[in-house]
């Protein structure tokens, strides 16, 4: 048993995935450091076609998205597993810039992902 949390793969075949060895690439650090990481609780992990990934919406160039591990963070303070983590952040949000919490995320409107997070605790 590695220990590493692993979220239902929930998200559509379209969405690209990088299995951990290029994780620690696109993060340069290595692919145990990654799995810390995953064990933290700071990323979120599917099984693909029997490989642990990481969605790539979670990277931009330099590291993980700002904002991202907070928000993981709150979302299991309110009682969300992995899976549903994984299905909030990247379910259609019209009325958030970027259409969805990822995208919001990764166009800097982190507060206003983490205030929603919050208030679904509620």
């Amino acid at each position: 048993m590695s220990g590493i949390p692993v979220a239902e793969d929930i998200l559509d075949t379209a969405i690209a995935v990088l299995p951990l060895a290029e994780v620690a690439t696109v993060l340069g650090t290595s692919a145990n450091k990654v799995r810390q990481m995953l064990r933290d609780g700071q990323l979120i992990a599917v099984r693909r076609r029997g490989d642990l990934c990481v969605p790539s919406d979670f990277f931009v160039s330099g590291g993980v998205v700002k904002g991202l591990t907070g928000t993981i963070t709150v979302l299991a303070d309110s009682g969300f597993s992995r899976t549903e983590m994984l299905r909030w952040l990247f379910t259609t949000d019209d009325t958030l810039p970027g259409s969805t919490p990822i995208n919001a995320l990764r166009t800097s409107h982190g507060t206003e992902v983490k205030r929603r997070a919050q208030a679904m605790a509620f």
